[in-house]
């Protein structure tokens, strides 16, 4: 008997028909069938080999009630703070993510992001798209030139040396907060200069958030970060959602103490802290960093590779946990 396999996340006909090949396949696709809730998941994937999923948070007790059967939990994504992973390792299930597949599409889209709250992008669209291009003046939607400027990298991870490449190209200063220094011959690479967190809130005029969620890093900018920053500068949060203490920040901006922001992931996600979508100073994507062709094609074939390769027995390329 094949072992069996749940996917639930889009997946492309190719690797859906290579994991048949090898399992007995059940498939959720979240962009037609929607996503399922918590119970609902756990029902789905009762009595299950393997889980192949995007970015879904899964119960303890799912992880829990798999234990002896559950052998991977293999995440499409590049993080997986959507699972427990002490209660994953302790019922025996290997837990893996994508990682490096999406360096270039995130670091394309971080730069994106800085462009887009720095030149103020957002309100001159919704502008033009009113109808409002008769009433033209001269000072309208004013934005800050890059050149000369400082772009604070919180996380100088793979994504944050890559963007700060892209940065560099257009003469903005980079300046990176990580627990350690990266190595010299990076920092010369890029031009960048490592500085302590309330250093760079104060010295940037763009702070882009890339650190994963840890409970360290949890509400990692709060009031007292916000406070510390330049009342001319701009919050940029690609990383997760709940780095950033969104009512703290919705005062921030309503306050006028810092210029505006940039959010592609949000702390309650889905939802979006009352207030911020009504805010000209806020830009807003969802969740979409890591949303290209070719990333998403490899991130469903490295998290298919991943969960054969645990399933197979073999070396698991990309393992998130260590199991005894």
């Amino acid at each position: 008997m094949k072992p069996s396999v749940l996917v639930v996340s889009w997946a492309s006909e190719a690797v859906l028909t290579d994991l048949r090949r090898h399992f007995d396949v059940s498939h959720v696709d979240i962009f037609e069938d929607g996503v399922p809730d918590a119970a609902e998941l756990a029902r789905l994937a009762e009595g299950k080999d393997g889980l192949l999923i995007h970015m879904i948070p899964v119960s303890s007790d799912l992880l829990v009630a798999g234990k002896g059967k559950l052998k991977v939990l293999a995440n499409a994504s590049a993080g997986a703070d959507n699972v427990d992973l002490e209660t994953a390792t302790a019922a025996g299930i290997q837990v893996t993510n994508t990682p490096g597949v999406l360096t270039d599409a995130v670091a394309d889209f971080g730069m994106a992001m800085v462009l887009a709250v720095g030149r103020r992008l957002g309100e001159a669209e919704r502008y033009a798209r009113a109808g409002k291009l008769d009433t033209f003046s001269f000072p309208l939607f004013w934005g800050t030139a890059l050149q000369g400027e400082t772009l604070g990298i919180v996380g100088m991870g793979r994504i944050g040396q890559a963007l700060a490449r892209r940065a560099k190209g257009f003469g903005i200063d980079i300046a990176y907060h990580n627990r350690n220094p990266v190595a010299p011959e990076i920092e010369a690479e890029l031009g960048a200069t490592w500085m302590p967190f309330d250093r760079l809130l104060a010295e940037a005029r763009f702070v882009l958030l890339l650190t994963p969620l840890t409970p360290e890093t949890r509400h990692l900018i709060g009031a007292p970060e916000l406070a510390a920053m330049r009342k001319d500068g701009y919050l940029i949060n690609i990383a997760r959602g709940p780095v950033v203490h969104e009512e703290a920040l919705l005062t921030a901006l309503q306050e006028g103490q810092i210029a505006g922001a940039g959010l592609d992931v949000y702390e309650f996600e889905p939802k979006v802290t009352d207030g911020l979508k009504s805010l000209d100073t806020v830009f807003l994507t969802p969740h979409i960093a890591s949303a290209t062709v070719q990333s998403r094609h490899g991130m469903i074939e490295i998290a298919a590779a991943n969960l054969k390769a645990v399933l197979f027995g073999e070396p698991v390329p990309n393992p998130v946990n260590t199991l005894d």
